[in-house]
C-alpha cells in the first residue's frame, strides 16, 4: 500500500477485509492504532527490533524479531506496511491451527526455499533461546528430536507439509506455534 493516509479508502477497506478475519470497524480501529505508532505507514527493520526488544525485555531480542520481521515483510522492501501487519496479525489472532503453522514455518524457512534445514531450525531454536534467556544445555537434543519427527522422508530438510503434519501429531510442538509471536502491534 505504500505510504498510508490517515483514513483508508474504501477499495483498501474491502481488500483488508477479503485478505483478513477482520471486520471494517476493527480494519479502521487498527489502522488508527497503527499510525498513531508509525505515523510514516511503514514500520522499517530497525524500529520493529526496537520496538520487540520493548515488548520482550530482559532478553537480546534481536535475531528473534528479524526472524518475524522477514516473515511479515511479505513483499521483501524491508519495511512492514499496514496490510503486510494485519494480514499477519490476522493469522496470529484468528487465524486457523494450519495458517498459523504456515507462518511459524515461513519464519523458520530462513532462506525462502520452501524448505527448512537444521542450520534453520538451530538459527530460530537459538534465538528464541537468547530472547527469553534460556541457557538449556539441551537445545541441540530438542533440535534433534523435533527435526527427526518432522523430517519423515529423511532428506534433511523439513516440507510445509512435514511441518504442519509434524506439528500437529505432537501436540507439545502444535501448542507453541498456536501463540505464534507476534501478534501484538507495533
Amino acid at each position: 500500500m505504500g505510504k498510508q493516509q490517515s483514513k483508508l479508502k474504501s477499495s483498501a477497506l474491502e481488500d483488508l477485509m477479503s485478505a483478513t478475519q477482520f471486520s471494517n470497524a476493527e480494519i479502521r480501529e487498527i489502522h488508527k492504532g497503527f499510525l498513531m505508532q508509525t505515523p510514516s505507514g511503514l514500520v522499517t527493520r530497525e524500529e520493529f527490533k526496537t520496538m520487540y526488544s520493548i515488548l520482550v525485555p530482559g532478553g537480546d531480542s534481536s535475531d528473534f524479531a528479524e526472524h518475524v520481521f522477514r516473515t511479515f515483510d511479505t513483499n521483501g522492501d524491508d519495511s512492514i506496511d499496514f496490510r503486510e501487519f494485519l494480514c499477519a496479525l490476522s493469522i496470529t489472532s484468528k487465524g486457523e491451527t494450519e495458517d498459523k503453522l504456515e507462518l511459524a514455518f515461513n519464519m523458520y524457512d530462513i532462506d525462502q526455499d520452501g524448505f527448512i534445514t537444521r542450520g534453520e531450525m538451530r538459527d530460530v531454536i537459538t534465538s528464541t533461546a537468547k530472547m527469553i534467556r534460556s541457557n538449556d544445555p539441551n537445545i541441540e537434543k530438542r533440535l534433534d528430536k523435533i527435526f527427526r519427527q518432522m523430517d519423515t522422508n529423511r532428506d534433511e530438510q523439513i516440507s510445509l507439509e512435514e511441518f504442519i503434519e509434524g506439528a500437529k501429531n505432537d501436540p507439545g510442538v502444535c501448542k507453541l506455534y498456536q501463540y505464534f509471536p507476534g501478534g501484538t502491534s507495533p
